[in-house]
C-alpha cells in the first residue's frame, strides 16, 4: 500500500489551527506534532508552514491585534528555525512584513525585539541567511524616519547594524574615507537682507518656532554684550563648509580663508566666556538624575538665535569638537588621501597652538569641561587606531579557533628528501652545480650508496704494517731513529686501527712500554708472527692479461641493469630526432629542459627536425655520463610517446 500523498489545502488548514493555538498558548510544541504527522516531503512541509505564518502574521496586522501576538508568531517562527520545521529565512521575512506595515510608534516596540535578540541573529544558523534581509530592513526603516525627529531611533539602528556585523564588514567602514559633501548649512549669505544691522526690538514670541532641545534652556547674563553683526554671522557659518569638506584646507586661497574666519569666531569664545551659572548647575543636576541629552540635528541659522547660540555650552562644544576632528583629518596619514595635501610647516604649527587653544575653551565651557574636554581627547585617541587599522586593509581581529579535536599546536613532520628531490631511479636531481648535481647522481639511493665497498677506507693490518714489519726484520739493518714507529702521526693512526682490527690491544700484559714506539715495536712483531709471509711470486705478462680478461668477464656478467646502461650516440640521436618531428616540444619538460633553453632551441632554427636534434644535444649535455638510452626511453613513456620508446629500445638492443 501506498503512503499518503501531500495535500497542500489540508497541510495549510491543519498548520493554520495548530500555529493559532500556539500563538495563543505561546508554545510550539502542538505545531511540531502536527507537523509530524501531516503527510509528505520534510521540504514541502516547510514551505507549507512558512505560508501559514505569513498568513497567520497578516490577519494580524489587518485586524489591529496588538504587537505582542507579532512577536509571539516571529517568536514562534524562531522556535521553528531551529526544530527544523521552516527555513531560516522565515522570521526576517515576518519581521519585514512588520516593518513594513505598522506605523512608526509600533516599529519602535518591534524593533527592540530585534535588538534583544541580536545575539539570535549572530548565531550560525541565522546569520549567512538573515544578514542581507536585517540590513534591508534596517536601511528601509531609516529612509521612513526624520534625522531630525527620530534622532534616537536612527542611532539606535546604526548601533544595532555594527553589534550585528564583524568590525571587518567592509560596507561600513568608509574605506576611501569619503566626506558627506550633500550635508549642506544653509545660511543668509545675502547682506541686505540681514536684520543684524537693524536696531529693533523683537519679542520672543513672535511666532518664530524653535525645536526644543536645539538651543539652551536659560540665556546667559553676559550674552547681550557679544558684539553680533552680519559680518561674524557670515563668517560663522561659512566655516561649516570647511568642516563638510576638509579637503578645502590644503588649497593656498581657502586656508587663508579658513585661517581669517577661524582666529576672528576663537576669538570671540575666548573672550566672552560662559559663567557657571545656575543655569549650569540645573543642567549637571539633570545629566546626573538621568535627564534628556541635549543633540542637534541640525543646526539652525537663523540670525535672531545667533546670540543664543553663542551662549550656550552645548553649541560652543559642537564647534569646537569640529575644529579637532578637522585637525585630526588634517595631521593624520590617510591611506587615500592625495600625494598634493600636504601641511606646510606655517600650517602645522598654527594647527598645534589652535589645537591647545580649543582644549582650553573646552575646559572654560561649563559644566565640567575638564572631564569633557579629557573625553574628546580620548575618542579621537581612538580613531588614530581606527585609521591605522583601515590603512592597513582592515585585517581581521578574530583569529580562526582550531576545531576542538585537534590539539591546539600540531607537530610539523620533517620531509624526507625525496619529497623535494624526486623519487624513483631514473629521476635525476638537479643541484644547480655541475659537479654537485655528479656527485647527488651517483647512486639512486644514498643509503645504499654509503653502504658500498667502494667507500671501505680503512686498510688491512697486513697493508698498514707493511713497512714496520720490514723494518723489524734485523736481516734488513734499518737503524732505530728510521723507523715509522717512530713517527708520531703514524702511531696515532696505528692506536686506531690495532682498536678496529686487532685483538691484541684489548688483551692485558704486565710488560710496561715507556713509549709508543716502544710498544708499536712489540705489536709489529706479534702480528708478524701471525700475518702470512708475502707472496714472492713474479707475476708475468699472461698473468695481467688474466687478470684483465677476467675483470671484463665479471663487468659482462653483471646485472641487466648496468646492460641497458648504453650511451646514446650521434646515430641514435639523428635518428630519433627525424621521427620526433613536432613532438619535441611534448617531450622537453620530461627532460627537464628549462623554458630558457626551450625558447633558445626555437629562436635558433625553424625546422621542426633541426629543433628536435638540438633538444636531444642538450640533453646530452646536460646529463653527461648519465645520458643513457634507459633515460631517454623512460622520458618518452613518460611523455606518451610510446611508439618511439619502442623503437628506440629496439634499436638499442640491436647495436644499432
Amino acid at each position: 500500500m501506498s503512503p499518503p500523498l501531500f495535500s497542500l489545502p489540508e497541510a495549510r488548514s491543519k498548520l493554520t489551527i495548530a500555529t493559532r493555538e500556539a500563538v495563543t498558548s505561546k508554545n510550539i510544541k502542538h505545531v511540531f506534532s502536527v507537523f509530524s504527522q501531516v503527510p509528505g516531503s520534510e521540504n514541502e512541509k516547510k514551505l507549507t508552514l512558512d505560508q501559514v505564518f505569513r498568513a497567520v502574521l497578516e490577519e494580524e496586522i489587518i485586524n489591529k491585534v496588538s504587537c505582542e501576538n507579532c512577536l509571539a508568531i516571529i517568536s514562534l517562527a524562531i522556535h521553528g528555525v531551529t526544530e527544523g520545521l521552516c527555513t531560516a529565512t522565515t522570521p526576517f521575512v515576518l519581521l519585514g512584513d512588520v516593518l513594513d506595515c505598522l506605523p512608526l510608534d509600533h516599529c519602535d516596540r518591534i524593533f527592540t525585539f530585534v535588538e534583544k535578540n541580536v545575539g539570535t541573529w549572530k548565531s550560525n544558523t541565522f546569520y549567512s541567511a538573515g544578514k542581507n534581509y536585517l540590513l534591508r530592513m534596517c536601511n528601509d526603516l531609516l529612509r521612513r524616519l526624520s534625522k531630525s525627529q527620530n534622532t534616537v531611533f536612527c542611532g539606535r539602528i546604526q548601533l544595532f547594524l555594527a553589534r550585528l556585523f564583524p568590525l571587518s564588514e567592509k560596507s561600513g567602514l568608509n574605506l576611501q574615507s569619503q566626506f558627506n559633501l550633500e550635508n549642506v548649512t544653509v545660511f543668509n549669505v545675502n547682506e541686505q537682507e540681514s536684520t543684524l544691522g537693524q536696531k529693533q526690538v523683537e519679542d520672543r514670541d513672535d511666532g518664530m518656532e524653535i525645536e526644543e532641545g536645539e538651543m539652551g534652556d536659560d540665556e546667559a547674563p553676559n550674552s547681550s554684550s557679544i558684539p553680533i553683526d552680519y559680518n561674524l554671522y557670515r563668517k560663522f557659518w561659512a566655516l561649516q563648509d570647511f568642516f563638510r569638506n576638509p579637503v578645502q584646507c590644503y588649497d593656498k586661497n581657502a586656508w587663508k580663508t579658513f585661517l581669517k574666519f577661524s582666529d576672528e569666531v576663537l576669538t570671540v569664545f575666548k573672550s566672552y566666556k560662559l559663567d557657571d551659572t545656575q543655569a549650569s548647575r540645573k543642567k549637571i543636576e539633570e545629566l546626573k538624575s538621568g535627564g534628556e541629552h541635549v543633540y542637534f540635528a541640525k543646526f539652525l541659522t537663523s540670525e535672531k538665535l545667533m546670540d543664543l547660540q553663542l551662549s550656550d555650552s552645548n553649541f560652543r562644544r559642537h564647534i569646537l569638537v569640529q575644529y579637532l576632528i578637522l585637525f585630526q583629518y588634517l595631521k593624520g596619514q590617510v591611506k587615500f588621501k592625495s600625494s598634493n595635501y600636504v601641511l606646510l610647516d606655517e600650517q602645522s604649527l598654527w594647527i598645534e597652538d589652535t589645537t591647545k587653544l580649543v582644549h582650553q575653551l573646552l575646559c572654560e565651557t561649563p559644566p565640567t569641561g575638564d572631564k569633557f574636554s579629557n573625553m574628546v581627547e580620548h575618542i579621537l585617541n581612538t580613531e588614530e587606531n581606527w585609521n591605522s587599522w583601515k590603512n592597513e586593509g582592515c585585517p581581521s581581529f578574530v583569529k580562526e579557533r582550531p576545531p576542538d579535536n585537534k590539539p591546539l599546536k600540531v607537530a610539523r613532520k620533517r620531509p624526507a628528501p625525496e619529497d623535494f628531490l624526486g623519487k624513483g631511479a631514473n629521476k635525476k636531481i638537479l643541484m644547480g652545480n655541475e659537479e654537485l648535481t655528479r656527485l647527488w647522481n651517483l647512486c639512486p639511493d644514498n643509503i645504499e650508496a654509503c653502504k658500498s665497498e667502494t667507500r671501505e677506507f680503512m686498510p688491512t693490518l697486513e697493508q698498514f704494517f707493511e713497512e714496520a714489519i720490514e723494518q723489524a726484520v734485523p736481516e734488513n739493518m734499518v737503524e732505530k731513529e728510521y723507523k715509522v714507529v717512530n713517527n708520531s702521526n703514524y702511531g696515532w693512526r696505528a692506536l686506531r686501527l690495532l682498536a678496529r682490527r686487532s685483538p691484541h690491544f684489548f688483551q692485558p700484559t704486565n710488560q710496561q712500554f715507556r713509549s709508543l714506539p716502544e710498544y708499536l715495536e712489540n705489536m709489529v712483531i706479534k702480528l708478524a708472527k701471525e700475518l702470512p709471509p708475502p707472496s714472492e711470486e713474479i707475476k708475468t705478462e699472461d698473468d695481467d692479461d688474466d687478470e684483465d680478461n677476467e675483470s671484463l668477464l665479471k663487468e659482462n656478467n653483471e646485472s641487466p641493469d648496468v646492460m641497458q646502461q648504453k650511451s646514446v650516440t650521434g646515430e641514435v640521436i639523428e635518428s630519433l630526432a627525424s621521427k620526433l618531428g613536432e613532438q619535441w616540444k611534448t617531450l622537453a619538460p620530461h627532460l627537464e629542459i628549462k623554458d630558457l633553453n626551450i625558447k633558445a632551441i626555437e629562436s635558433d632554427s625553424e625546422d621542426v627536425k633541426m629543433r628536435a636534434k638540438l633538444l636531444l644535444v642538450a640533453w646530452q649535455d646536460q646529463e653527461g655520463a648519465h645520458a643513457t638510452a634507459e633515460h631517454l626511453i623512460s622520458a618518452l613513456n613518460q611523455a606518451q610517446l610510446s611508439d618511439l620508446a619502442e623503437n628506440l629500445s629496439n634499436d638499442t638492443e640491436n647495436g644499432t
